[in-house]
């Protein structure tokens, strides 16, 4: 790897974003890709680059066919991040459940009665008020935001700092009647229906689940769903 390309990897690395390394298996050279930004001494047609993007959108290698012969595709994704607003029950296995998928989770509840390491060991924990641990945190493309409390004094300064940003996944715990309500009072802030369709309200697959454990798991599952398969995939 070229000394440029190496700085730009470490530098995406640490600012949290996703890059794919296109390396020609005959000659070395390469191309680093992210977006719609393409910078290196490989040079590839239109086709190739849109597999390039391809792999680079669903965070999986692959080799590919080009004009000029293999290419091997190599996405760099740093961790995925969740961002767990509130310290309630569900929190607690979705936290563990998270880990093992190998997300860097972080739960936010300035309520320090339920944001303890007791509850929540080997959790990123953090006494803030949502939108200001958001606003430190800054999520992005690859990051999830999560809101539990069913308390608008805290979901929705994290719901509105979510749909500022480039998060690929926002949810809500809460019926029907209760996002209604979450989704006026958002409007009244100045976001739009087309924004307000970013969060999924009521949060999760529909599978039936009633023990914070099963409502875990179909959050989870919808979060998966997403990041593989695109926001239209339901």
């Amino acid at each position: 790897m070229k000394g440029r390309i190496l700085d730009q990897v470490v530098a995406a690395e640490r600012e949290h974003r996703s890059v794919a390394l296109a390396t020609d298996l005959a000659t070395g050279s390469q191309l680093l890709f992210e977006g719609e930004h393409a910078e290196g001494d490989l040079t590839l047609d239109d086709a190739a680059l849109d597999r390039v993007r391809e792999a680079w959108r669903t965070g999986r290698n692959r080799t590919i066919e080009t004009a000029a012969g293999l290419v091997f595709v190599e996405v760099l994704t740093p961790p995925h991040r969740c961002f767990i607003i509130g310290a309630v029950h569900i929190a607690q296995p979705l936290a563990r459940m998270l880990t093992m998928a190998d997300y860097a989770v972080t739960v936010i509840d300035p309520r320090g009665a339920f944001a303890t390491e007791a509850r929540f060991p080997d959790v990123e924990l953090t006494q803030e008020w949502p939108d200001e641990a958001l606003e430190r945190l800054q999520p992005d493309r690859g990051s999830a935001v999560v809101a539990l409390t069913h308390d608008p004094k805290l979901d929705d300064p994290a719901l509105a700092a979510a749909l500022r940003s480039d998060c690929f996944y926002i949810g809500a715990l809460g019926s029907r009647r209760n996002h209604a309500g979450r989704c006026a009072r958002l409007k009244e802030l100045g976001f739009s229906d087309s924004d307000l369709t970013r969060i999924h309200g009521p949060i999760g697959l529909a599978i039936g689940a009633v023990s914070p454990a099963e409502v875990a798991v179909s959050i989870v599952a919808q979060m998966t769903q997403i990041l593989r398969r695109g926001e239209h995939s339901e």
